[in-house]
């Protein structure tokens, strides 16, 4: 049932009421630099967060094996994330509402040369109507959205009416296992929300993605016998040759792909990392390239995997060099289908009214060809995903920022969403 207009106003007034200290606890959040590894002290702060708030908390580790048997585990490496996932619990006086999952993940990516930031990367200024740092827009004011929308409830004496699962989780930007571990732990819902920054619109679509490393060995010798020797950076640069034409490949094949045949080029090779050899005046004996690429949602990792290696092979029985020093692969992280929503959900019909009733425009839809930890929920809970979030720019860039007035729009679709999909009781 639609919320009224009287408990409507009251929701986003008790979301105005606490968007300066939302702001001050989502820099907070920026000031811990959770790098991959490196996200313990950020998820105790959580979890103390949430239980002073009143929930029920589970601290719990990554299960490899579970994970590993798993069709949807992404690749264990020595760089994997040791820190806990925690799922804070709301449970209501009577379950009346629906469930909810509302997930957010810690994690962040690298920050590059820190001379290229404005301002440090976990020092969140605020400048006119943008807050800055990395991880801030992906996705530390999301994270903090989840909480405060629940508290503006709270704020008017309210609370759900049924069963919601706070999760902060690791390992989003690098094998989205910390979002499978709570699905292997048992954590269920009849709907999950992840507010990613998604410039105010619900993800329609979503690739997959897989993380692999290319090695190739070469034969050092001093450069005044070149020619006499084999350069394994030479050679790494003829197989990122052959992978891009396998990048083409797969993107020729996005013809009546509803959510991809209208974007120019929804499959990306990123060539993200290269490392070899040893000395200036030698000829390079190695060379290692990390790569990232998207797949479209209905192929699987396994069978993507197999396509690039089997490429990469033939591509090697071609070259003269390679043929006898073929490459070697490696799979690292990533292995992940992609997913689609099934429109026309009742979930997707809540958030576009609160949508409507915060932001004053109809809710769009587009697809992404990036990764989310919606796909977990997507493909393995079966249950509606709704990733969507605020305004943001130079994610994963320089002077990450997110825009403050989008966020506490986004705030209080969320909260009238939850109000309406969950029910309220009183506290």
């Amino acid at each position: 049932m639609a919320l009224s207009a009287e408990l409507t106003a009251r929701i986003l007034q008790s979301v105005e009421d606490g968007f300066a200290e939302q702001i001050a606890f989502s820099q907070e959040l920026i000031r811990f630099p959770s790098l991959r590894g490196e996200e313990h002290a950020i998820q105790d702060f959580v979890f103390r967060t949430w239980k002073h708030r009143g929930y029920v908390m589970e601290r719990f580790a990554m299960d490899r094996e579970a994970i590993e048997r798993h069709p949807g585990g992404s690749k264990f490496s020595p760089q994997h994330s040791e820190a806990p996932i925690i799922v804070g619990i709301h449970r209501p006086r009577e379950e009346t509402g629906r469930s909810l999952i509302m997930q957010a993940h810690v994690d962040v990516v690298p920050a590059g040369p820190l001379d290229m930031w404005t301002n440090p990367p976990f020092d969140p200024v605020i400048r006119g109507d943008w807050l800055y740092g990395r991880g801030g827009a992906d996705m530390k004011v999301g994270h903090a959205a989840n909480l405060f929308a629940l508290d503006a409830l709270k704020r008017i004496g309210l609370q759900p009416a049924a069963t919601i699962y706070l999760q902060s989780v690791v390992e989003e930007e690098s094998t989205g296992n910390g979002a499978l571990m709570t699905h292997l732990r048992g954590y269920r819902a009849d709907a999950a929300l992840i507010p990613e920054p998604e410039e105010e619109m619900l993800v329609r679509a979503n690739a997959g993605v897989l993380w692999f490393q290319v090695e190739v060995r070469g034969v050092p010798v001093h450069v005044r016998q070149m020619g006499s020797g084999a350069n394994a950076i030479d050679a790494i640069y003829r197989v990122i040759g052959s992978l891009r034409e396998l990048e083409e490949r797969w993107n020729a094949a996005k013809a009546g792909r509803k959510h991809f045949e209208n974007e120019a080029h929804p499959l990306n090779l990123n060539i993200g990392k290269i490392e070899g050899g040893d000395w200036a005046s030698s000829v390079p004996a190695w060379c290692r390239i990390d790569c990232r690429i998207a797949i479209f949602p209905g192929t699987s990792a396994a069978e993507a995997a197999r396509e690039i290696e089997a490429h990469v092979a033939a591509f090697a029985r071609g070259d003269r060099y390679l043929a006898n020093n073929p490459p070697r692969i490696t799979w690292n992280g990533f292995h992940v289908e992609g997913y689609e929503l099934t429109p026309g959900s009742e979930a997707e019909a809540v958030l576009g009214r609160a949508h409507e009733t915060a932001i004053g425009s109809p809710l769009k839809s587009f697809m992404t060809p990036a990764y989310l930890d919606a796909r977990v929920h997507a493909l393995y809970d079966r249950i509606p995903t709704l990733c969507y979030g605020p305004k943001s720019e130079n994610i994963h860039g320089f002077d990450e920022r997110a825009s403050i007035a989008s966020i506490k729009r986004i705030t209080g679709a969320m909260a009238l969403f939850v109000a309406e999909w969950c029910g309220v009781e009183g506290v």
